[in-house]
């Protein structure tokens, strides 16, 4: 298959070296962004004069029917394909012909790249914040309910002052609420387009950078063309900001996993929520605790590889 960047070139790519290069098992998740943000494109494109309304309205056809046949399983995302840029524009091209060539006008891998990462991850926050916002809702429900249930507060696993079932939770409702205001300050600072940077320095095409960017709901384009395809740090905010969010699970469900002893017996985790020993049937074990305590350590690992990554 001939690839976007293979113009100057004559000689087949060593398939040794095409499926190290590859990146299709990574970005093909990115399909759905990175429709998105070609149909943002070749609107601006028309806008601009640079596509006609016909050959505009043909690309935007073609790409619709492109994404739901993926999400209807009609259409495989295949590695015969270097990347999803490729996928989406080799299926583009064979669905309208020529006219899809001209899907990637004024544009570069660069810019597309970091304009799906953006997409995707902002998505994903969006996400996250949902989930921590139901789990914000039923720790207060929790902390309502039990204004007078009294018990002994802990330090060092000793009974040191009485405290409320309440006021304990409350801890936790405040971790979790600056866990929200973090994802915030991330969204907020990478919320900005870097469509139209090209590889690194823009293109001759006179785009309107302003409104591709209010077409995919950013607050405006990103102001320099080197740092917009080069730019992860949100990367490493969000990490560090879900490092935080794992961090605090693992905290309450260490002390789920405490509450649950017999020597504790504050509380008794729910059958859907537990499993049991294949020795010893008595057990009821909190295992689901345990599990998102194991897992905070990928998440961690996470952060570290895209800081050395970066570097």
């Amino acid at each position: 298959m001939a690839q976007l960047w293979g113009g100057r070139f004559t000689g087949e790519t060593d398939q040794m070296v095409y499926r190290f290069n590859a990146s299709i098992e990574f970005d093909k998740r990115f399909v759905n962004e990175d429709i998105e943000g070609s149909i943002a494109h070749v609107v601006m494109l028309e806008k601009q004069g640079i596509l006609t309304q016909q050959e505009k309205d043909e690309i935007v056809r073609g790409l619709t029917g492109i994404r739901e046949d993926v999400k209807n399983g009609v259409l495989q995302i295949t590695s015969e394909y270097e990347d999803i840029h490729s996928f989406v524009e080799a299926n583009l091209i064979q669905r309208i012909g020529d006219t899809g060539k001209k899907l990637h006008t004024g544009r570069s891998r660069n810019d597309q790249v970091a304009l799906d990462m953006k997409l995707y991850i902002r998505s994903r926050i969006i996400e996250v914040d949902g989930a921590l916002k139901g789990l914000l809702t039923v720790i207060h429900r929790i902390m309502k309910e039990h204004q007078d249930t009294y018990m002994p507060g802990f330090t060092h696993l000793q009974k040191a002052q009485p405290t409320t079932l309440a006021h304990h939770m409350g801890a936790y409702f405040e971790m979790f609420k600056r866990d929200r205001g973090r994802l915030y300050d991330t969204y907020r600072r990478m919320n900005y387009c870097p469509l139209g940077s090209g590889a690194l320095a823009g293109t001759t095409y006179p785009l309107d950078r302003f409104y591709s960017a209010s077409l995919l709901g950013f607050e405006g384009p990103t102001k320099n063309s080197m740092d917009s395809v080069s730019d992860r740090d949100y990367l490493i905010e969000l990490l560090s900001a879900l490092s935080a969010v794992m961090m605090h699970l693992s905290r309450f469900c260490e002390e789920i996993i405490i509450w649950n002893s017999n020597e504790y017996g504050f509380v008794e985790m729910d059958d859907g929520f537990s499993t049991g020993s294949s020795i010893m049937p008595q057990k009821k074990n909190p295992d689901i605790a345990e599990l998102v305590r194991g897992k905070t350590g990928r998440v961690y690992g996470a952060l570290v590889s895209i800081l050395t990554t970066l570097k």
